[in-house]
């Protein structure tokens, strides 16, 4: 780094150039889970500075507005690095229906059973 730029920055800046500096060289960057990340979009939605959240975390602004963007599109879903898929999203909406369902008619039966209904008969395949 040039004294030129290094006599125009305060010392925040040149620790954030420094960090990424080291970074590049080697150090090997960690994975952000899903849950985490969804730690900083909060902090984030809840009026915390964004420059602010970037220093802590060490990650650049641009990348957190990207999270919280992708969290108010997907929710968590959105924020793991390998989102499920359509389908699989889909298949599981459809077993939760079914399961509501299947109570919801496992209830009708026994209000039927103790107003004095006979019990439905069992079809066969």
């Amino acid at each position: 780094m040039s004294r030129v730029t290094e006599a125009g920055m305060d010392e925040g800046a040149q620790e954030d150039i420094q960090r990424v500096e080291q970074r590049a060289v080697g150090e090997r960057e960690t994975r952000w889970s899903a849950r985490r990340k969804e730690g900083v979009v909060m902090r984030l939605l809840r009026g915390e500075s964004l420059d602010l959240l970037a220093r802590e975390c060490g990650q650049p602004a641009g990348r957190i507005s990207a999270w919280r963007e992708e969290f108010l599109a997907a929710g968590r879903e959105g924020l793991k690095a390998r989102p499920a898929s359509v389908e699989d999203v889909a298949l599981r909406e459809a077993q939760r229906k079914v399961g509501e369902l299947s109570i919801e008619l496992d209830i009708a039966k026994a209000l039927l059973e103790k107003k004095g209904h006979p019990p439905f008969p069992r079809r066969s395949a």
